[in-house]
């Protein structure tokens, strides 16, 4: 397994060439363990894209995985994050709402605000008539999020809904999203 490059990279699967693509900025080959040969082509592209690709394949990615244990009942990351057994930057907590900074931020601002009780809420279509309470707590508190965040004047708030919306987390979560233009359509 060989590179020919001034990196001299090694690689040893295929799930390493975005990282490839990102780093190297001329003209390599790149031989594998298995004696294949992909050539990394100077590099054209801003890194903003080739990342943006990248994220949006893993995002997909990772709806597909969690849509596979999505009913199962067993506790989410952000159960874990309301026992405190995960650290988390709390934002804002009441009775009923937790919200905390995403780790991987998509805007300067972007908090997650979660129901501290999960109650079948796993996604928004699940929503039941006993749910609208705690549903307009979340939009309550995400107000709350905007106004601490100093973003009250200009704010987006997501849910995503399903695969098809990139859900990775089945508890539901809105994403409060400021701190920049927020531009439409997203996505």
């Amino acid at each position: 397994m060989a590179v020919t490059s001034s990196s001299m990279l090694l690689l040893r699967n295929f799930s390493t060439v975005g990282r490839v693509a990102q780093s190297v900025r001329v003209t390599s080959r790149i031989f594998f363990s298995t004696g294949e040969l992909i050539r990394v082509l100077p590099y054209t592209r801003s890194k903003r894209l080739i990342c943006s690709t990248r994220a949006a394949h893993n995002e997909e990615a990772a709806a597909k995985a969690a849509a596979s244990v999505a009913d199962t009942g067993a506790p989410t990351i952000f159960d874990k994050i309301i026992a405190k057994e995960i650290p988390s930057d709390i934002v804002y907590e009441d009775e009923n709402v937790l919200a905390f900074r995403d780790i991987n931020p998509q805007a300067p601002v972007h908090v997650l605000v979660i129901p501290k009780l999960r109650d079948g809420l796993t996604s928004l279509g699940k929503a039941e008539p006993r749910h609208v309470e705690v549903l307009g707590q979340l939009l309550h508190a995400s107000k709350i999020v905007a106004e601490k965040e100093g973003i009250l004047d200009g704010f987006r708030v997501v849910i995503n809904n399903g695969v098809e919306a990139c859900q990775s987390v089945y508890h539901l979560h809105l994403h409060v999203l400021g701190g920049r233009q927020m531009k439409w359509p997203p996505g």
